[in-house]
């Protein structure tokens, strides 16, 4: 006889016995107390012993009658008191693995699992129910293993394949990913999240096309399917085609009027393509949807923080915060829009509200020291640095930020320690080995710079920044030079438009002689950052050496109005030009 068939004649017999409702409502150890000893008005003991496995089906028989209930915990209590009587039970022990599975109690549950596959290796159910309980504690591996195995004997099983694709997908595996979706596809061609599933690969490897093609075909089996079209949205914004984007939310939002995800996404796409009055009616209809005050409603506030309409962000995220003082993100951009707006008092009260255990607590603190060191109170905002370093002391922004503040004070030996403190925590920032090269460099040591900004290109040989400084550095010292403008020619192909590293590249020539190429560089290297007095120099410079003497004389003029740091060797140039000029006249 099955197990199934002696619990319904045992329901049938206890039912019978008219006390299986009443005595469901007994705990366990009340029962099993009703079961070692007579009822009221009986006398003595009774003699004859319960069949152990008699009281387990009949705990068993309670646990079912409260799981039916709802009641998981009072059903764990009779399956455990069941168990006692009958340890060695398979169905009993995948029983309780799947009561605990119920109360998300997966650790517990896998236990049970366990034991019930070793008292039946064999059994199919049990393993899947193992592979899901790995799955759910996040233990791919051990997850992997069991389905895998269990594909091998029930290959069609197809939720079985799908869960080992998900598992796949979130570990990198991406080809096999692919394998078992393909797989899954022969099997039914119509399988809309296999095509769904696809596209997600695809989308994460940059294979755009065969992304935008997977999830088309998922939409073309269903078309309301909403991660497909968030996920075409967001395709089509990073392949930058906004009305594509724009046309995917739109369908989405008006299929689901409550996915503010998408809403939010349309409305920042809307005000990039100028169209003002349908981010506006969006905007509506995102207020009607949700009410002021409410978490949703940040995201609103953020999108006017955006389009720097500061007192509707203020307004918005002023009431989330008084409603929800513990809403660390809202808080930090309203801290931020009043930083943005002028008003530092109330920037600040609000940033020295964001609690430690935040992932806005450091970037609030980097707000207070800038907004305290453009005060002049570089001291306060030091000492907030500080602070900031013994919450968090593998953050390089603190230790650059902390560094640029004694750099501004030109404490250059304090900033190098602070670099030193950063680099010993974290030793292959490049960053913060660029920043201690630029420092050392300030300090007059240039070999040390050199051996700085080399050892960022054996970790990044590609840094166009060092790459130019390093080339630089030679140029200004006469040396090195055809090693200098090979360094500077390859920080140029890897930023084309950046003034400096043009600049260093006509000053190459400048110093090899070759003056009529060096002006060429250096007066592309003045429009494309037109206000830096060195670089106006560098072009008073080569004009002087090509005896123009009279646009050697402006450019060295607008060096020093453009606040040259060496502003008395300019006025000597000046002076020289001028009065090479004055000669000339007479």
């Amino acid at each position: 006889m099955t197990p199934r068939k002696v619990f319904f004649l045992l329901g049938i017999l206890v039912f019978l016995a008219g006390g299986l409702y009443g005595c469901s409502r007994l705990s366990p150890q009340a029962f099993k107390r009703e079961a070692e000893f007579p009822a009221e008005g009986e006398e003595g003991l009774r003699t004859k012993a319960v069949d152990p496995k008699f009281e387990a089906y009949l705990n068993f028989m309670r646990s079912s009658l409260a799981s039916s209930e709802g009641d998981f915990d009072t059903a764990t209590e009779f399956l455990a008191a069941a168990l006692e009587e009958d340890p060695e039970s398979f169905y009993l022990n995948q029983r309780m693995a799947l009561l605990l599975k119920a109360s998300k109690k997966y650790e517990e549950a896998l236990r049970y699992a366990k034991r019930a596959m070793d008292i039946a290796p064999n059994d199919v159910a049990s393993r899947i129910l193992m592979a899901d309980l790995y799955s759910l504690l996040g233990r791919d591996e051990e997850a992997k293993r069991e389905y895998e195995q269990i594909l091998e004997t029930r290959p069609e099983d197809q939720r079985v394949r799908l869960i080992l694709t998900t598992i796949y997908i979130r570990s990198r595996e991406f080809q096999k990913a692919l394998n078992q979706l393909d797989i899954l596809l022969k099997q039914n061609s119509s399988l809309v999240v296999a095509y769904y599933y696809r596209g997600r690969i695809y989308l994460e490897l940059g294979q755009y096309d065969e992304a935008e093609a997977a999830y088309q075909r998922a939409l073309q089996l269903n078309p309301t399917l909403e991660p497909a079209l968030f996920d075409l949205g967001t395709l089509f914004q990073i392949t930058k085609h906004p009305e594509k984007a724009i046309k995917a939310y739109e369908k989405l939002v008006k299929l689901y009027p409550d996915n503010m995800v998408a809403r939010e996404r349309l409305i920042n796409l809307y005000y990039k393509m100028g169209l003002t009055e349908k981010a506006e009616s969006q905007m509506e209809a995102y207020k009607k949807r949700s009410k002021p005050g409410e978490p949703g409603r940040q995201a609103l506030g953020l999108i006017y923080l955006r389009q720097g309409k500061l007192d509707q962000s203020i307004k918005e995220l002023e009431m989330i915060v008084k409603a929800w003082p513990d809403d660390n993100k809202s808080r930090y951009y309203l801290a931020t829009a009043y930083e943005e707006k002028g008003n530092v008092e109330q920037a600040m009260q609000h940033f020295k509200k964001i609690k430690k255990d935040s992932k806005y607590y450091i970037p609030a603190q980097m707000h207070m020291a800038y907004l305290l060191d453009s005060q002049g109170k570089d001291e306060e905002a030091i000492e907030i640095l500080q602070k900031a370093l013994e919450v968090e002391k593998k953050k390089s922004e603190l230790y650059l930020m902390l560094a640029s503040i004694y750099e501004g004070k030109d404490e250059f030996d304090k900033a190098i320690s602070v670099v030193e403190e950063g680099l010993h925590e974290l030793p292959k920032d490049i960053e913060l080995l660029f920043k201690k090269g630029v420092l050392l460099d300030k300090k007059g040591n240039k070999q040390a710079c050199i051996d700085e900004m080399k050892k960022v290109l054996e970790l990044n040989p590609d840094h166009a920044e060092a790459l130019n400084y390093i080339g630089y550095t030679y140029a200004e010292q006469g040396v090195n030079l055809d090693e200098a403008l090979s360094l500077i020619k390859k920080a140029i192909k890897l930023k084309p438009d950046s003034g400096y590293i043009v600049d260093s590249l006509g000053w190459v020539y400048f110093q090899k002689g070759q003056y009529h190429k060096a002006a060429d560089y250096l007066k592309r290297a003045a429009k494309l950052t037109p206000n830096n007095p060195t670089i106006n120099e560098h072009l008073g410079d080569v004009y002087f050496k090509l005896k123009d003497y009279s646009s050697s004389l402006e450019y060295y003029k607008k060096a020093l109005s453009l606040k040259h740091p060496e502003p008395e060797k300019i006025k000597e140039k000046v002076s020289k030009v001028e009065e090479i000029l004055k000669a000339g006249k007479n």
